[in-house]
């Protein structure tokens, strides 16, 4: 869409405009890569290596927002005011009261360092397309963003379009800040002209992508994801927009049945647990941990199982069991809880594994007021002693500490845990039999 100069002079005004420096990332990329991490987040950890990858622009100078100085100007309509400024020195020879313009006096040069002083100056006597490319080329020259920009923003407003692409081609710098500006206030019309006049066409793709961040009505903001699926993104980026698709599809389909049942009022965890908000546009791993809130025990088959996730989006198992396990404890399903660390070998034997650590199931059973029992249980499994008694000394499992501490054959650490307990209770007695037995060869 078109901007006004009321418009460009707010981007200068509002603090909701970030600066553009010599050393940012592609924005597009940037702001992809955050909406792959929220839409298909299936790494335990964020992995920003290929980031590496990204253009980067190693340029000294002062960047586009650094502070403004005393006397500087306020806004950009200060400093472009089509109004010359004046000398109000009276000159002699003329009668008082009567002021020379001095604009027309100032070179490029003089023109440039006014700018970046922030003093009033009028851009308009450069008429010509020739005297309008040299104060950009001096202004590239000064280093200095916000120059560069107040010019291309001059240059924006008095020639063609086609025009400016064909000499920004040529001159990177302008160029990019161009772009920047554009993205900035939002003039998704004239960057999309722009990225086709340049032939980019992955920008141009990525450009059109996040127009969906303008549609509210779900139905039309799948319709127009679906529209992104062909255009030129590379193949890593092309099956993240796919998922971002079938996400949708797949959450218009689970808010719509579970609506219906939270207003039928007959299903028991939709009465217990009211949904607070609607699953609608969340990221990946909401939507998951929302289904196993809500439809863990569902078969594979249906679009709201936890499984069905899992294997549609190729979750990790890490992933999986963190979101499944924060999930159900939150709903003190403990039985469900056990069953998702307990596996079978070929044998039939059955053991705990937890691929994100006991540890960490400690933790989260503890956040969520899990009985001591169950806390106990899980302590115990952690396999590095150290860990096991600050975790059951953090949690009060008492069994644990004493049973780790006669294990170790420490008599000083059991001893010095001995003041924790309650007098004259069963922990206390447990730990003076020990203390007492002759049968255990205490190592101090």
């Amino acid at each position: 869409m078109n901007r006004t100069k009321g418009d460009e002079e707010e981007y200068w005004n509002s603090s909701k405009f970030k600066a553009f420096t010599f050393d940012d990332e592609d924005d597009e990329l940037s702001q992809l890569k955050e909406s792959k991490r929220a839409v298909n987040s299936l790494r335990d950890f964020v992995d920003d290596d290929d980031e590496d990858d990204l253009e980067r622009v190693s340029w000294t100078g002062e960047p586009v927002g650094r502070r403004t100085r005393p006397g500087s100007f306020q806004s950009l309509s200060d400093a472009l005011s089509d109004t010359p400024a004046k000398s109000y020195a009276p000159e002699l020879g003329r009668p008082k009261g009567e002021y020379r313009d001095y604009s027309n006096d100032w070179s490029l040069s003089d023109t440039v360092r006014r700018l970046r002083k922030g003093k009033v100056c009028s851009l308009e006597r450069f008429r010509s397309l020739q005297d309008k490319i040299q104060l950009l080329e001096e202004a590239v020259s000064m280093h200095d963003g916000n120059v560069i920009t107040a010019v291309l923003i001059f240059l924006k407003r008095t020639l063609s379009k086609e025009i400016l692409f064909r000499e920004l081609e040529v001159r990177q710098v302008a160029l990019r800040h161009l772009i920047h500006f554009l993205k900035e206030i939002g003039d998704q019309k004239l960057l999309l002209d722009l990225f086709r006049f340049l032939d980019r066409t992955e920008e141009l793709a990525l450009s059109h992508y996040r127009e969906h961040l303008n549609i509210q009505d779900p139905e039309k903001r799948k319709e127009f994801l679906k529209t992104c699926i062909g255009l030129p993104f590379s193949a890593e980026d092309s099956a993240h927009i796919q998922d971002h698709y079938t996400l949708l599809e797949r959450q218009i389909i689970i808010e719509a049945n579970d609506r219906h049942l939270e207003l039928a009022g007959q299903t028991e965890v939709f009465r217990k647990h009211p949904r607070k908000a609607s699953i609608l546009n969340m990221p990946l791993v909401t939507t998951l941990f929302y289904s196993c809130f809500y439809h863990y025990t569902e078969a594979e088959g249906t679009f709201s199982s936890p499984v069905n996730l899992k294997k549609t989006f190729k979750i990790p198992d890490k992933q999986y069991v963190l979101t499944a396990l924060a999930a159900r404890a939150k709903l003190r399903a403990w039985h469900d809880v056990d069953a998702l660390f307990t596996t079978k070998n070929w044998l039939g034997y059955t053991k705990k594994r937890a691929p994100i650590g006991f540890h960490r199931v400690v933790e989260i059973l503890h956040k969520n007021s899990a009985p001591v029992q169950i806390l106990q249980e899980y302590v115990n499994l952690v396999e590095d002693v150290d860990t096991k008694l600050n975790l059951a000394t953090k949690f009060k499992c008492h069994d644990v500490v004493i049973d780790t501490c006669r294990d170790l054959k420490d008599r000083q650490q059991l001893l010095a845990y001995r003041s924790k307990v309650d007098k004259g209770s069963a922990e206390e007695e447990k730990i003076d039999a020990l203390l007492n037995s002759s049968q255990i060869r205490w190592k101090n």
